[in-house]
């Protein structure tokens, strides 16, 4: 978290722990902090607070938007999503279309991780139809044309969520001008608490709530309010305002110079996705012929935390479904780490990346049985 989100919060836990939804005046004076939080939400993406609603998390969020779209709709309705979605996105689409015996038209990806817009704009679609489509993709970072989507989706009387968890304090993102009907973002990937998110769903968007209960978020969202995170998620939407220049100069020339050291210096590696249309913080690198979860843990060892696109499952590691809707070759596809900057990426940390890691590639290659002298 960023201290100042820190600092925000810490009164809730102590002194100021009223219940925001009460009418006593103990509870009714925490509401304000609420409303400030919104309209701080509001302000980041060029949104009306009122189409701001607080949740757990991204995942609830997703679940949402397409669980209350289907909800609302009923049998007439129709799933669009693409093959690369983040699994919030992409088992509940599953499990709404398989449960409730709806369409879903799950579109490609090329080798770079770009959406198959044509594809996209093939599918009949009509006011019963929720197109669901990430803003950009947690693994590889590719960013989607969502304001080109939104055309599509609009010309067709349909409606649009797009997952913008990664995207959110990253990247511009202005409601006023991209006609989003609703997007899902997590607070912890902007410096938030874990354990806080929001669904913003655009004025006249109509769907049926998730949570049952109480009036909170307008009877959207049942439940006591969360008041510390969401202080400290409307704290990390401001500063993200004031940083957003420095995330795509400072960090994007970080992740760059990263990048360049790694595929030179370590033989068989490639960059997974395309080399310009991405959210500036993320790299996603294969070295071919070795297990991405060897690198990790050995990573590990030196202090450097970064994830893989493979999952060890049942004694297997089987490349995610990513690198699998990428075409990326197996031999490359379970080699896939991804890093991930921020705000508070140093400089020194990149040096210390890009002298361990080549050296972890080359003993990693000389124990391999796949490797050949």
């Amino acid at each position: 978290m960023a201290p100042e989100v820190l600092e925000v919060m810490l009164p809730f836990f102590k002194d100021v722990y009223g219940n925001p939804s009460s009418i006593h005046r103990f509870g009714g004076s925490v509401k304000k902090y609420v409303d400030t939080a919104r309209e701080q939400v509001a302000a980041l993406l060029h949104a009306k607070p009122s189409e701001i609603f607080f949740t757990s998390c991204g995942s609830e969020s997703d679940n949402t938007a397409i669980q209350g779209f289907c909800r609302k709709h009923g049998s007439r309705s129709q799933l669009v999503t693409s093959v690369v979605e983040h699994p919030a996105v992409q088992n509940c689409c599953r499990a709404v279309a398989d449960n409730k015996g709806i369409p879903l038209h799950e579109v490609t990806v090329d080798e770079e991780g770009l959406l198959a817009l044509d594809a996209l704009k093939n599918i009949a679609m009509d006011e019963h139809t929720l197109v669901t489509v990430m803003w950009a993709n947690n693994e590889t970072g590719v960013l989607f044309p969502v304001p080109e989507i939104a055309e599509v989706v609009k010309e067709r009387g349909a409606t649009l969520h797009t997952d913008a968890v990664q995207a959110v304090g990253k990247i511009a993102i202005d409601l006023e001008k991209t006609p989003v009907d609703m997007l899902a973002l997590s607070g912890h990937k902007l410096h938030a608490p874990k354990g806080v998110g929001v669904i913003y769903i655009r004025e006249g968007t109509d769907i049926e709530p998730l949570i049952y209960g109480g009036h909170q978020e307008h009877g959207l969202r049942a439940g006591t309010e969360n008041v510390a995170y969401i202080a400290g998620l409307g704290k990390a939407c401001e500063l993200a305002v004031s940083r957003m220049a420095e995330e795509n100069t400072r960090i994007n020339a970080l992740r760059d110079r990263l990048e360049r050291e790694l595929l030179t210096k370590c033989k068989g590696a490639k960059l997974n996705g395309h080399p310009r249309l991405r959210l500036p913080n993320t790299t996603n690198i294969s070295f071919e012929f070795i297990e991405g979860e060897s690198i990790l843990l050995l990573l590990d060892e030196k202090g450097i935390c970064a994830s893989s696109g493979s999952a060890c499952t049942t004694g297997s590691l089987e490349p995610s479904h990513v690198m699998k809707a990428m075409g990326i070759p197996y031999s490359l596809a379970h080699s896939s780490i991804r890093l991930s900057l921020s705000y508070y990426t140093t400089e020194k940390e990149i040096e210390t990346v890009i002298e361990v890691l080549p050296g972890i590639v080359d003993y990693l290659r000389r124990i391999s049985p796949f490797v050949k002298e």
